[in-house]
């Protein structure tokens, strides 16, 4: 029964598609801009690469904690289904609430924002300001301000809601396609790199001063993390996903796995061109790197190589979280329309436009940002849940078949919520008003589960 997709979704997604999800949603503009802000908390390269490979097992650890609930309940909606099963539906409505409105919406909205930055590079025109409106919606509480880029975000946002709808396989080769491209375009700059005549060893030696110690690893810590999200998303599409059972495993660890092998080579490449200092004063790192190397030729190269790692996880990012509504709505927590199934393509038609027009909107909105930031606190208060799902399961369902055990069990599941505890604590002494305004944001919705817990038990 598990390879049987529920309510006519196909099941058209192989292993390797699986895969291409998990790598190029990770993969996005973390790896060109994260390493500046991990080498000023902990000063040097070596600490840094220590920051990478501790962020990387974490992440590896919550893939195989997942893999084993992926496996054991294929269906669409991925967290939604683990919290729904292991602490009762209003969890399950909780994370998928956060998903649609802010959490992946929000990711949605800055990376196609982010596509139309890097854009700009070669046509600086998009960043013009044609309309400013008088309402206080902007940066700061200022007038919004309206450019062209946003409207190509937005295009771009829909194109691939449009590819997407056709079918998932259609959106899967999509994914696989260009997160191909993404990891040729990201080795070719790892080759360059390394086999610059202006690179040295010695680079690996150098630092800066910086406060360092415990605090300063985990503030590099949670900034690597940001760099390894999005790993999860391929469970949002388990329910079309071939032989569940096998590939959601295979997927998640060898997808986890490709990623941290990519950023401890990106790395690798950056000190060996750049030293420490230079690396903590650059905002785009990568770009900097090879316009030392090949001038402002390849400064430009490595806009065009972000813009198509964006679209990749762009592309997944509306593929995977598009189910999650689907997923709310099937079980009769969300519009019951957003749960229709398109009868030819078999994919949820409703919801992708739905998760896709949303997002759109907070292009235009410009508040995106904001509360992405907002939600940040709330998104891994679920992750940890989610993780800790599989103890609870373990105890609470017994009977469940579980094709794939996570390996190093409890102990893998329990580090990865103290890494989500580290994760929390960090945010929350950070910005604490964005924190607690998350929880406000989330908690907007508890009335709404209410009235559709009403209408389903009608």
């Amino acid at each position: 029964m598990a390879d049987q997709a529920p309510a006519g979704l196909r099941r058209e997604l192989g292993v390797w598609t699986a895969a291409a999800i998990v790598v190029g949603t990770v993969i996005g503009s973390g790896i060109f801009l994260v390493p500046k802000s991990m080498v000023e908390q902990v000063g040097s390269p070596y600490m840094v690469f220590l920051v990478w490979v501790v962020g990387g097992l974490l992440s590896l650890f919550g893939a195989l904690s997942y893999a084993e609930l992926g496996a054991a309940m294929p269906e669409a909606g991925g967290e939604y289904v683990y919290l729904r099963e292991a602490y009762g539906p209003f969890w399950g409505y909780l994370y998928g609430w956060t998903q649609m409105w802010v959490a992946k919406s929000g990711a949605i909205a800055t990376l196609a924002t982010a596509f139309f930055y890097y854009l700009a590079n070669f046509r600086p025109e998009l960043e013009q300001v044609f309309y400013t409106i008088p309402v206080a919606l902007g940066d700061g509480g200022g007038p919004l301000e309206l450019r062209y880029g946003q409207f190509l975000a937005m295009v771009v946002i829909l194109v691939l809601a449009v590819v997407n709808y056709f079918g998932v396989k259609v959106g899967g080769g999509v994914q696989v396609a260009v997160t191909a491209l993404k990891i040729l375009l990201i080795l070719a700059i790892i080759v360059i790199g390394l086999g610059s005549a202006t690179g040295t060893v010695a680079n690996y030696q150098t630092g800066i001063p910086v406060a360092g110690g415990f605090s300063g690893f985990i503030a590099a810590l949670v900034a690597a993390l940001w760099a390894y999200d999005g790993w999860n998303n391929v469970t949002m599409a388990a329910s079309e996903v071939r032989h569940p059972q096998r590939s959601l495993p295979r997927a998640l660890v060898f997808g986890t796995l490709t990623v941290i092998v990519i950023y401890l080579l990106t790395n690798l490449a950056y000190f060996y061109v750049l030293p420490a200092a230079d690396v903590g004063a650059s905002n785009r790192v990568a770009a900097e790197m090879m316009r030392r190397i090949l001038g402002e030729t390849g400064a430009g190269a490595i806009s065009l190589a972000a813009m198509i790692s964006i679209f990749a996880a762009l592309n997944g990012s509306i593929l995977s979280g598009a189910r999650v509504p689907y997923a709310m709505a099937y079980d009769g927590y969300f519009f019951r329309a957003v749960a229709h199934i398109h009868p030819r393509y078999r994919t949820p038609s409703m919801s992708i436009l739905l998760l896709s027009g949303w997002a759109s909107v907070l292009v235009l909105s410009g508040r995106y940002e904001q509360l992405f930031t907002y939600v940040i606190f709330a998104s891994w208060i679920q992750y940890a849940m989610a993780a800790a799902a599989v103890i609870v399961l373990r105890k609470k369902r017994p009977d469940l078949r579980r094709p794939y055990r996570t390996i190093g069990y409890p102990v893998v599941p329990v580090l990865f919520v103290t890494g989500a505890a580290f994760v929390l604590v960090s945010t929350l002494r950070n910005s604490p008003r964005e924190s607690l305004m998350g929880l406000a944001l989330i908690a907007v919705g508890i009335p709404f589960y209410f009235v559709w817990k009403r209408k389903h038990l009608v």
